[in-house]
């Protein structure tokens, strides 16, 4: 049987159950991709070789036999862990994150590494320490960031699934992007464990998938309660795939948030595209509500300082005593601590701990990183009160499509507002998907996300899969990854 590189996940274990195709095909099939394409990609930094991927035991699992790959932030055992970093250069991971370990146990293959922007840091895919990630639907343009690899890889049909991770839109964005679904947990979903920490109080693991069925297998097989994260939620495990029949739950309302549509400088396509997904969920039957939340236009600076603030505190711990890089030429403790982080870090994270240090430092903390921590509770009363009268809010998830390499080259405040409609998400703690609805006249992918109140994730995904079915846009692939 020729398996098609664009299958689902629902599509791949069909073939396996039917014994059209085995894992052990499958595998091959997916490792052969990257060989073939990722050059011009740039989507992984490693793919593991064959023997050291099989033999995990599950069979029965909802994702046995299906190949993925992890961004480089996930811890998975034995393996390399940089975070597309110099700093971490050949550091190898002594455990799985939880989210790995579950995965295996689930009889899922995780093939290799994906490329990111360095420690997660950045909007693009450009930062990382040894290679940009392109986007599969124009290889001039950006895969978004910072999980452009995962996703990059999902979108030119390397693999069926993801993992990413999200502090401020980092899997929603490059989702948006590059034409695939993109998940967004509820802060605690899933255990953070394991994933090397940026913003702790912003940071979460994110699903990447072709459509919203898969995305919901993902998510049914990591989500739940780990004792070792603090933060995890005591969510009982579910099947995430239960309530997707293509049709909305009776009554439904969808908020559209006036004020994010009328945003200056979104891009008129998007706009439209936007407008037209909402269109499709009325007609399928939802009852649209118009409303506005003006704290969103504080969000970015609120953000920018809390995530700055805890990169710092976050990245101290690479300092050339403990593991990965260590410079040579030091002859002091303080000599050391300098010259690895100079030589390991590159420029957005070194700006991005400069701003932190400065925002916790005496005299500037109450100023700047208390004051974030009140627009950041703001945010949230915000959307609590416009979840009692929807159930879902419907927006864009960028402003402009997928821009050309080093069009912010000079502008990267430009870059970093181009989170605008994702970053409330992360500061509020909910949860959102990224829906492919729609393409530009350069056929550019265009995505909308719809948004809910705390651990509604199984609403989200039934409302997202009735208008994906409705709709053609999960079915179209970009060229030349035949």
């Amino acid at each position: 049987m020729k398996i098609n590189p664009f299958a689902t996940i629902k599509e791949l274990k069909h073939s396996i159950s039917s014994h059209e195709t085995s894992a052990d095909t499958l595998l091959d099939f997916s490792i052969d991709r990257f060989k073939k394409y990722d050059s011009k990609v740039g989507s992984a930094l490693e793919i593991f070789e064959k023997k050291s991927i099989l033999g995990q035991t599950c069979t029965q699992g909802m994702l046995s036999g299906i190949p993925g790959i992890l961004k480089d932030n996930i811890s998975q055992k034995d393996r390399r862990l940089g975070c597309a970093s110099k700093i971490l250069d050949n550091f190898v991971s002594p455990y799985d994150s939880t989210a790995s370990l579950r995965l295996k146990q689930d009889g899922a293959l995780l093939i290799g590494r994906g490329n990111c922007d360095e420690f997660a840091m950045g909007t693009s895919g450009e930062t990382s320490a040894f290679k940009k990630t392109a986007n599969p639907w124009n290889l001039s343009r950006v895969a978004g960031g910072s999980s452009s690899g995962p996703i990059a890889a999902v979108a030119a049909g390397f693999v069926p699934w993801s993992l990413g991770s999200e502090t401020g839109g980092s899997v929603r964005l490059p989702a948006a992007f590059c034409g695939v679904v993109g998940l967004k947990p509820t802060y605690g979903l899933i255990s953070r464990y394991g994933l090397v920490a940026y913003g702790s109080s912003l940071d979460q693991i994110g699903i990447s998938t072709r459509t919203v069925y898969d995305n919901a297998m993902v998510l049914s097989t990591i989500a739940g309660q780990d004792l070792k994260d603090s933060t995890s939620l005591a969510v009982d495990k579910k099947d995430y795939t239960e309530l997707l029949n293509g049709s909305l739950r009776d009554g439904l309302r969808i908020g559209i948030v006036d004020n994010a549509m009328e945003l200056d400088g979104i891009d008129p396509e998007i706009k439209k595209s936007v407008q037209d997904a909402v269109k499709q969920l009325e007609d399928l039957g939802a009852t649209i509500v118009h409303l506005n939340l003006p704290a969103m236009d504080y969000t970015a600076a609120a953000y920018f300082i809390i995530s700055r603030a805890e990169a710092a505190s976050n990245l101290a711990r690479f300092d050339g005593v403990r593991y990965g890089l260590r410079s040579k030429d030091s002859k002091t403790l303080l000599d050391l601590y300098e010259n690895t982080r100079y030589e390991g870090f590159g420029d957005e994270v070194k700006r991005r701990i400069m701003v932190g240090n400065y925002v916790l430092s005496s005299g500037h903390q109450d100023e700047y990183y208390g004051n974030a921590r009140k627009v950041q509770q703001a945010i949230r009363r915000e959307f609590e009160d416009a979840f009692k009268g929807v159930d879902l809010l419907a927006m864009p998830t960028h402003s402009i499509p997928a821009f050309k390499f080093d069009a912010f080259k000079d502008n990267k405040l430009a870059m970093d507002l181009l989170d605008y409609f994702t970053l409330p998400i992360n500061l509020a703690g909910i949860p959102a998907l990224s829906v492919p609805c729609g393409f530009t006249k350069d056929n550019l992918p265009i995505g909308f996300q719809l948004v809910g109140a705390h651990l509604s994730e199984q609403l989200i995904y039934q409302t997202a899969h009735a208008y994906e079915q409705a709709t053609p846009w999960h079915t179209m692939h970009p060229q030349g990854f035949e």
